[in-house]
């Protein structure tokens, strides 16, 4: 079925459409698993860099200025959605939904000091997008929240419920989660909201230290936290008993279990990482886009 043939059925989403075809089994999950902390996987795992430098060198070399490890581990998660679309898949409202699109959320600082203010952006990708493509509309977002001065809708929406009392705030916040459970949150404040989404992805890297194995949140609709850290050195044993200096990123992974079983998340972390090695294959658009079950 092509992608846009789907028309928004009841118990959709407006972020989402309701898989189905569950079986039984799956379908239950989410009322004995309540909470996504209920459901978090870890996993952890590293990635040799040293041809993935020099192809990432090549391509600032050629004006893609900046292109580094975030563009490519996020070009990655999208190559792999588009070949394996349960994992864009969420829980909510103890019911599992297909994203309508992949969203990647990442904070922002606005500068590299202890008082430079952080904000998170939301990036739209597409699953036949190229790493070019996540690049440009990766870097038009950062570079738009670094030339405004003013908060974007998010920080407006902190600042606004920061001066009410705590009662009312909790208050807000359970209805919130009341409009969440069923599906009744407004397209406005799932856009500005750093809670709903695909994936949300952390470059502690560029601040000199490993990654974290970062819980994923209650409330909203991410199933993936992605956290990758600094490059390090190590040295290794060639095929000829030599000894050869190697060079790796260290990147972690916590996934909501409800959304696939384990074999074909198992399927998902080894298209990513297949896609981290071979970045040439991000060049071009996928041969096909697979679409999710009904």
């Amino acid at each position: 079925m092509a992608q846009n043939a789907y028309k928004h059925r009841f118990g959709d989403r407006r972020d989402g459409r309701l898989i189905r075809s569950f079986p039984a089994y799956n379908k239950f999950a989410p009322f004995f698993m309540r909470q996504r902390n209920d459901t978090e996987v870890f996993f952890s795992d590293s990635v040799e860099i040293t041809d993935i430098d020099h192809w990432l060198r090549a391509q600032r070399a050629n004006g893609y200025k900046g292109m580094g490890m975030l563009h490519l581990i996020v070009a990655a998660y999208v190559r792999t959605v588009a070949y394996r679309p349960a994992l864009n898949r969420y829980v909510a409202g103890q019911r599992v939904f297909a994203h309508n699109d992949i969203t990647v959320i990442m904070t922002v600082k606005k500068a590299m000091s202890d008082e430079a203010e952080e904000t998170s952006i939301k990036v739209h990708l597409s699953p036949s997008d190229t790493i070019y493509d996540i690049y440009r509309k990766i870097n038009e977002q950062v570079d738009e929240v670094k030339a405004n001065e003013e908060t974007n809708g998010t920080d407006k929406f902190a600042e606004f419920f920061s001066h009410f009392p705590r009662f009312l705030v909790n208050f807000a916040v359970d209805i919130l989660k009341f409009l969440d459970y069923f599906g009744w949150l407004s397209n406005g404040f799932i856009e500005i909201s750093p809670f709903h989404g695909s994936m949300i992805i952390t470059d502690l890297g560029s601040i000199g230290i490993p990654p974290v194995n970062h819980h994923i949140y209650n409330f909203g609709t991410l199933p993936v936290f992605i956290a990758f850290g600094a490059k390090r050195h190590g040295v290794e044993m060639d095929d000829f008993g030599r000894p050869v200096e190697k060079k790796y990123i260290d990147y972690r992974a916590t996934l909501d279990e409800r959304i696939c079983d384990g074999f074909y998340l198992a399927g998902c972390l080894k298209y990513m990482k297949y896609y981290m090695k071979n970045p040439r294959l991000l060049e071009t658009p996928p041969d096909q886009v697979v679409q999710d079950i009904y």
